[in-house]
C-alpha cells in the first residue's frame, strides 16, 4: 500500500479512500487566524489549547485573497493516519520508522522534466514578483509575528563538500516581497553549514520545499545522534517507500529541490544579514510552539533572500496548526524510533514499544513498555531509560510501565502510575541537564536548582512492578470473547474510523 504513494497527491488519494481521514471545504477562509482557528475544533489536537480534538487532514480550496490557491492541514495530525501512509499498524511504527533509519535509500537526481515542482516558474528578478502575495503563508493566532511557512522543509548543503546535505524544517517568516526570516536552533546541521558559508562571505543556496510525499517530512525529523553529521535524511524517506526520492536541480540557484513538491522556494541565505522576526507587527510573539505557548520572536534571524518559486500546476500549500497532534507526528516518530533502535541494541528484548507521548509534542514525554523475564530483568528498566535519554536528549520525562500497560492510553498510564508506582522510590531526578530551549519552565526564576536558561530537571518515573511482587499485580482475568456477532455494525463502523 505505502509504495503507492510517491507525493503528497498520491497520499491524499490514498486518504480518500477511508472514511474519516480526509475532508475538503470549499466555505472561504482567512489565512489570517482563521484557518487555524477552525481546524483546532477539526482535528489538531496536541496540546492546542481546549476543546480541539484529533480529526481528518482537511482542505481548504477558498483562500480569501489567493483565487485558485489551496491550504492543506493536518494531513500528520493522527497517529492513525500515519500509520496508514506508511503502510504498517499504528502500534508498530516505531519499529518500522526505526528499521528504515538503519537501511536508507539514497536519493537520485531526475531532468527537470521529470520534475512536477517545476511545472509554473515565478522568478523573483521579475518586477512584479511578491511572496506576500504569490502564497497565502498562514498564521496561526493573531499574536504571530507575521505569516508563516510552517511546513518548509529546508535543503542544504556543506558548502566545503556539497556531497553532505541535510534537509529540516524551520520556522519561515515572511518579511518582504522577497525575503524570509529563518530561525535555526543550535546544533542544526544546516546551521553548521551557514556558519560556514558566513564565515567565507558567501550565501549559503538553500530550497524549501513543501506539500510533500509524508514520508519525507517524517524522515526529515530524525536528529543527532540518531542522524549523525552528513547523514542525509531523505534516505529514511526512500527506505519507508522502497523507492529513492527524487530530486531536480534548482532553477535559480545551486541547489536541489524535490522534484514532486508542490512548492518550491529558491533562494540564499545571506552572510551578515539579520532581521527581527516581528519586525511589521511588533507583538513581541513568533508563533505557537509545541510545547502549546506562543514563543517569542527572535530579535535577530538569518535572511533568506528569494530568488524564484517554482510550483505544480493547482499546487497546494501544506501547513500545520502548531502546537498540534500534527508535531507530535512528524517529532514523535523518529523519537520513538531512536529510542527503539539504541534500547533494543542495549538490551535485547526487553522494550516491547515506545511512544514519544502527545502531551510533551513528540519530544518532552517518553512513554517506554517493558517486560521483564527473569529475576535479573529487575532494574534494566532504569538503563532503559537512561538509554532514552541519552539517545534523545530533548526528552524531558519518561515514564517505564509494564507489557500488560497500553502505552497509547492516557487512562491506562495514569492507572500504572496510581497503582504501581510509590513517589518516594519510584521517581528518579536528574538535575542540571541541558534540555530544550522551548519548554518554559527550564528558567533560574522558576526554580533555584536551574543555573542557566535551557538546564533541566529530568524524570523517571517507574510504573512497573518489582519482579518479586508480579503474582500480586495480575490485572483481572476477563474472558477472551470476540465481540462482533454480538454488534457487528456498530464495529465494523469503529474498525473504519481506527
Amino acid at each position: 500500500m505505502s509504495n503507492k504513494i510517491c507525493d503528497l497527491r498520491s497520499a491524499i488519494a490514498l486518504l480518500q479512500q477511508h472514511e474519516d481521514q480526509y475532508i475538503e471545504t470549499n466555505h472561504p477562509v482567512d489565512p489570517n487566524a482563521e484557518l487555524a482557528g477552525v481546524y483546532r475544533h477539526i482535528g489538531a489536537g496536541g496540546t492546542v489549547k481546549r476543546p480541539t480534538r484529533i480529526g481528518p487532514a482537511m482542505m481548504f480550496n477558498n483562500v480569501k485573497g489567493y483565487p485558485g490557491s489551496r491550504i492543506l492541514v493536518g494531513m500528520h495530525a493522527s497517529r492513525e493516519r500515519a500509520a496508514l501512509l506508511l503502510g504498517c499498524e499504528a502500534s508498530a511504527l516505531a519499529l518500522h520508522v526505526g528499521q528504515a533509519v538503519k537501511n536508507p535509500i539514497a536519493p537520485v537526481v531526475v531532468p527537470a522534466s521529470q520534475a512536477p515542482c517545476q511545472e509554473v516558474v515565478y522568478r523573483a528578478d521579475d518586477p512584479n514578483f511578491d511572496l506576500r502575495k504569490l502564497l497565502p503563508a498562514p498564521t496561526n493566532t493573531p499574536i504571530d509575528a507575521g505569516p508563516f511557512f510552517c511546513l518548509g522543509l529546508v535543503l542544504a548543503s556543506d558548502p566545503e563538500d556539497a556531497s553532505l546535505t541535510d534537509v529540516t524544517i524551520h520556522r519561515l517568516c515572511v518579511q518582504a516581497r522577497d525575503e524570509l526570516s529563518m530561525f535555526l536552533a543550535s546544533g542544526r546541521h544546516i546551521e553548521v553549514f551557514r556558519k560556514k558559508a558566513e564565515a567565507a562571505g558567501k550565501p549559503l543556496p538553500v530550497t524549501v520545499n513543501m506539500g510533500l510525499d509524508p514520508a519525507i517530512y517524517i524522515g526529515a525529523c530524525f536528529e543527532a545522534p540518531t542522524t549523525p553529521f552528513g547523514y542525509n535524511e531523505l534516505g529514511v524517506a526512500g527506505a519507508l517507500r522502497s523507492q529513492p526520492v527524487q530530486l531536480a536541480q534548482g532553477v535559480c540557484v545551486a541547489q536541489k529541490a524535490i522534484a514532486r513538491a508542490e512548492i518550491v522556494i529558491e533562494g540564499e541565505l545571506l552572510p551578515g544579514v539579520r532581521v527581527r522576526e516581528d519586525q511589521h507587527t511588533n507583538t513581541g510573539h513568533a508563533m505557537p510552539e509545541f510545547p502549546g505557548y506562543c514563543g517569542e520572536a527572535n530579535p535577530s534571524l538569518p535572511v533568506i533572500k528569494v530568488k524564484a518559486v517554482t510550483m505544480r500546476r493547482q499546487a497546494i500549500l501544506q501547513t500545520l496548526v502548531g502546537p498540534g497532534e500534527e508535531h507530535t507526528t512528524l517529532a514523535g516518530l523518529p523519537t520513538e524510533a531512536s529510542i527503539w533502535n539504541a534500547v533494543e541494541a542495549a538490551i535485547p528484548g526487553f522494550l516491547q514499544n515506545v511512544y514519544a507521548h502527545t502531551a510533551g509534542g513528540g519530544k518532552f514525554l517518553g512513554v517506554l513498555q517493558v517486560k521483564k523475564r527473569q529475576p535479573s530483568d529487575e532494574g534494566r528498566q532504569g538503563q532503559a531509560a537512561l538509554i532514552a535519554l541519552a539517545t534523545y536528549p530533548e526528552l524531558k520525562n519518561i515514564i517505564l510501565v509494564d507489557e500488560d500497560v497500553d502505552i497509547f492510553d492516557s487512562d491506562d498510564i495514569l492507572w500504572a502510575m496510581t497503582t504501581r508506582m510509590q513517589g518516594d522510590v519510584s521517581i528518579t531526578t536528574i538535575p542540571g541537564v541541558r534540555g530544550h530551549q522551548l519548554d518554559p519552565s527550564q528558567m533560574p526564576d522558576y526554580s533555584p536548582s536551574i543555573r542557566g536558561q535551557g538546564i533541566t530537571c529530568k524524570t523517571i518515573f517507574d510504573c512497573t512492578v518489582p519482579w518479586a511482587l508480579k503474582s500480586r499485580f495480575e490485572r483481572a482475568p476477563f474472558a477472551d470473547v470476540d465481540p462482533r456477532p454480538f454488534a457487528p455494525d456498530y464495529l465494523a463502523k469503529r474498525a473504519k474510523t481506527q
